[in-house]
């Protein structure tokens, strides 16, 4: 009786390692004929993780397109290190091209030249960089027809959006606080061959952050009763502040031009 016992249970350990010898051929031969399959049917090892705790959302930094985080009405220039205040009628530059407008006016309209969209409002903050020049004065008048140009004469393709600039008048300059820093600006009125021409303005200061390389910032007004108040020339530029300083802007007596 035990011997077959014995016998019998050799002969079930034998069957089972047989059965488990099939059975592994098969999948090998599997793993042989179809080579892609192997990621699919094999298991892959994984490490377990610990997720991580959970701590809220992270706060964005502000970017120029974007509000401050503390007033909604202030666009960042972050690398030159300034806040704009944008005034009613104003928003965030939007599917504008060129990365140094600040801010627009609301809407866009047909161009009276060449054809295109035009804006009645662009301001735009720049540093200077590829000029020896450091006199805000010096900057500013030399900058002053290059900015005209690039508002009311022609575009980057040549074309010209309101027949191009036919004659201009000097409206206003002097010396002006910007940010605590002593600048300078200089205005054109400007006529355009089509449309109603329009103010262009180059302001220059000093930078409150790194090397103190000069700012230089373009204003672009529509004329006419389109265009936004000329006055928000003035309200912009006396609303530029260093990031992280609201109570520096333009000092007292700081008028830079007439705002009819």
């Amino acid at each position: 009786g035990g011997s077959r016992r014995a016998k019998g249970a050799a002969l079930a350990a034998a069957a089972a390692v047989l059965v488990a010898a099939i059975a592994t051929g098969v999948v090998l031969l599997g793993e042989d004929d179809d080579p892609g399959s192997r990621a699919q049917t094999l298991p892959t090892a994984t490490t377990p993780t610990t997720p991580a705790p959970e701590t809220g959302s992270p706060t964005p930094s502000p970017t120029p397109s974007e509000p401050s985080a503390d007033d909604p009405a202030v666009v960042e220039d972050q690398l030159n290190g300034i806040t704009f205040p944008l005034p009613d009628g104003w928003v965030r530059p939007e599917h504008i091209s060129d990365g140094d407008v600040m801010m627009s006016t609301d809407g866009t309209y047909d161009c009276p030249g060449d054809g295109g969209v035009c804006r009645h409002g662009l301001v735009i903050s720049r540093t200077v960089t590829a000029n020896a020049e450091s006199s805000p004065k010096a900057l500013a008048e030399q900058d002053i027809e290059d900015a005209a140009d690039a508002a009311y004469d022609h575009d980057v393709l040549g074309s010209k959006p309101y027949g191009g600039v036919k004659s201009h008048e000097v409206v206003g300059s002097g010396p002006v606080a910007v940010a605590g820093r002593a600048g300078y600006y200089v205005r054109w009125r400007v006529t355009t061959g089509k449309g109603p021409g329009g103010y262009v303005q180059s302001l220059v200061f000093p930078s409150t952050v790194g090397t103190e390389s000069p700012v230089l910032v373009r204003y672009v007004f529509d004329a006419g009763e389109d265009g936004p108040p000329l006055a928000d020339m003035d309200r912009i530029t006396k609303g530029i502040r260093p990031v992280g300083d609201a109570g520096t802007g333009g000092g007292v007596g700081s008028s830079i031009g007439p705002s009819a």
